[in-house]
């Protein structure tokens, strides 16, 4: 029984996404998992202390809002990715959460690790899995390299082989030149491109067949399917794990 599985445009522990973020957790609940969440911050792991003693903070006040427990890991490298602790703090939480940052580094430190082991057999067995901006990108086949576009793409974590996402769709082409915006929109012929709103998220809840759209945007639907805007409450089917 695989648990929930959300796309985050962005966003993560802001008061906007908490009601969404507790019914992640509450999927997980209902599914025999305890009610806390993982705070995965991986991407941000090339970041300054100050910063990720932000999204420390940050997802510690939406836990408390929500009114769950949150745990923090601080999986940086892959060193980290292999701390055995980290690997058992994962098991039996009801919503594994990795937020945003870089998704080379992310897919770089988690990838063929006990802790991505850990997350998937968590996620596979009930609970809640969600990523943001970064989160989301790297579960795809490939992150394509669109800030250094001489480089190869990254293998990400191939949860979602035939979806790649674009998180913050709806400023994201205002931020980078036209020639990384290419780079972002070829994707292979068998592969669905999805661009994701800023405080918005696209979810499969577990039992459910088709995915569903929350948030205050829109997900657009790019490549690989009709082309389409979808609101919040409309359904799409995408592929699954």
């Amino acid at each position: 029984m695989n648990g929930s599985l959300a796309l985050v445009g962005s966003g993560e522990y802001l008061p906007a996404m908490a009601e969404f973020e507790k019914s992640l957790v509450h999927d997980g609940v209902k599914n025999g998992k305890e009610a806390r969440y993982v705070q995965i911050p991986t991407a941000a792991g090339r970041e300054s202390t100050d910063r990720l003693e932000y999204w420390k903070q940050l997802g510690l006040t939406q836990a408390k809002a929500i009114g769950v427990e949150a745990t923090y890991l601080p999986i940086y490298t892959r060193e980290d990715a292999f701390n055995q602790k980290y690997v058992d703090a994962v098991a039996n939480s009801a919503l594994m959460y990795m937020s945003g940052g870089d998704p080379h580094h992310l897919a770089e430190v988690l990838s063929d690790t006990p802790l991505w082991s850990a997350i998937v057999e968590n996620w596979k067995t009930g609970a809640s899995l969600a990523g943001c901006s970064a989160g989301a990108m790297v579960l795809s086949a490939h992150i394509p390299n669109f800030r250094l576009l001489k480089k190869t793409a990254t293998q990400g974590l191939n949860l979602l082989p035939e979806i790649r996402v674009i998180p913050h769709f709806n400023k994201f082409f205002k931020w980078i030149p036209e020639s990384a915006a290419k780079v972002l929109l070829h994707v292979p012929d068998n592969s669905i491109l999805i661009g994701v709103d800023e405080l918005t998220a696209i979810v499969k809840r577990s039992g459910d067949t088709e995915w569903v759209v929350v948030g205050e945007a829109k997900v657009h639907v790019l490549k690989g399917l009709p082309d389409q805007q979808l609101h919040d409450g409309e359904r799409i089917k995408l592929p699954t794990p």
